[in-house]
């Protein structure tokens, strides 16, 4: 791996991780999107049909997955896994329960009140990226927040492989949360279907779940006519350790991170120039026969980094600028350095919590901000398929004790008609 040591060479190579995928300077992709969307607006199923044949080698028919199938997945699961499915059902289901937010009510000086009223969106739909891969865990995290939010109506969309079978687990995983409603699709065609409907797709209200850059270049495109849950790039860890960390598992937790994509970033900021060196030397060695090493070699090749700082202080001041979607923290005292982290998705503290723990079964959703946005955004969650309206309720009483502020107000914009409204209400 790449190891740094200077200053500014360490801030230049983080910018350029952060902007690895800039989905403003890809005109040739989002010109393709934009047909691909306008076309399923137009041909709805039949342009389906024709770009999941296209890019993904079947022509998907049926398009659903029927529930004699999703019961077939769940019953030919192993047992064991069976119960991990649950397991994590269950740790998920728990921790989302508590972010259901609480509508109240404000009752004022003269009786009128103010209140804000939460309700979950009508449909939702979910995409589950498949093809050469499966994430079980994914289905999970996103359907579970969309259940315990109260939606009643939930679309999965999921590609297909070769054979157009989408795998047996994430149907399993589906199956235990309840989602019924299935279709092996993929790409920014599918995308296009849950946003705009067709024939045999809901238009659903939001839209949740990763892909790759089509798919997340399709999200951005319908965004304002149909909710999304974020814009995710692709993956990324920062791990902040010191002497005391154990180079062998500093070495796992990257590659961990590595083998999702050739995009995915690891990165590692250490006070210590033996442990960098050790470190690197690790993930040479776990890379031999490893089942992914291509994809490891490339998404470490261009995007690893191992930087050494001066100090705790250094590592920290980094981290909160990167702002990563995942950070471990293997320090002495992890939670003082916890203290002093700003901006990050997820924070895993000390060697016995890596971030495969959070991907799986902790809890907390595994949908996290990346490149950066977790300055200002956080995981997705409950709220996510949720929203919210203000009632307000004013009674002659309070109206005639707050008329003069409301039409001083509306003069001072030069809206006339604003004040007229409250005005001519007392001149009778």
């Amino acid at each position: 791996m790449k190891i740094l040591d200077s200053k500014n060479e360490i801030e230049i190579a983080l910018n350029t991780i952060a902007n690895r995928t800039d989905l403003d300077n890809n005109d040739e992709i989002n010109n393709t999107v934009k047909s691909i969307l306008e076309e399923i607006k137009r041909d709805g199923d039949k342009a389906i049909k024709k770009f999941t044949l296209k890019f993904d080698g079947f022509n998907p028919e049926p398009m659903a997955i029927s529930e004699e199938e999703i019961q077939e997945a769940w019953a030919s699961t192993d047992t064991e896994l069976q119960k991990a499915l649950k397991t994590a059902k269950e740790r998920i289901e728990n921790f989302h329960r508590k972010q259901i937010p609480n509508s109240f009510s404000i009752v004022g000086n003269y009786g009128e009140s103010v209140q804000r009223k939460w309700l979950p969106v009508k449909r939702a739909g979910l995409y589950i990226p498949g093809g050469r891969a499966a994430y079980p865990s994914t289905v999970l995290m996103n359907a579970i927040p969309a259940k315990v939010a109260g939606v009643k109506d939930i679309t999965m969309v999921s590609p297909g492989d070769s054979n157009g079978k989408i795998n047996q687990t994430v149907l399993a995983a589906a199956h235990i949360t309840g989602i019924k409603k299935i279709y092996r699709i993929g790409g920014a065609q599918a995308i296009g279907a849950l946003a705009f409907g067709t024939e045999e797709i809901n238009k659903v209200d939001v839209i949740s779940g990763p892909g790759n850059i089509f798919v997340t270049t399709a999200k951005k495109l319908i965004f304002g006519s149909t909710g999304i849950d974020s814009l995710a790039g692709p993956s990324e860890i920062l791990i902040i350790a010191d002497s005391s960390a154990d180079s062998s598992q500093l070495a796992s937790d990257l590659l961990a991170q590595a083998e999702h994509d050739p995009f995915a970033s690891a990165i590692l900021l250490t006070t210590s120039q033996v442990l960098a060196t050790q470190v690197s030397e690790e993930v040479d060695k776990k890379l031999i026969n490893h089942p992914r090493e291509e994809i490891c070699r490339k998404s470490i090749k261009d995007w690893g980094l191992i930087a050494i700082c001066n100090d705790l202080k250094a590592c920290i001041d980094f981290s909160n600028q990167f702002a990563p979607e995942h950070l471990e923290i293997i320090t002495l005292d992890p939670k003082q350095i916890l203290a002093r982290i700003e901006n990050a998705g997820a924070i895993f503290l000390g060697k016995w919590t890596p971030e495969a723990v959070g991907d799986y079964l902790a809890g907390p959703n595994h949908t996290l901000p990346t490149s950066g946005n977790a300055r200002f955004s956080g995981a997705l969650g409950v709220e996510t398929f949720m929203k919210n309206s203000s009632i307000i309720e004013f009674n002659e009483v309070s109206l005639k004790k707050n008329k003069k502020d409301i039409i001083n107000l509306a003069n001072s914009e030069g809206l006339h008609s604003h004040a007229d409204s409250v005005r001519i209400r007392f001149e009778s």
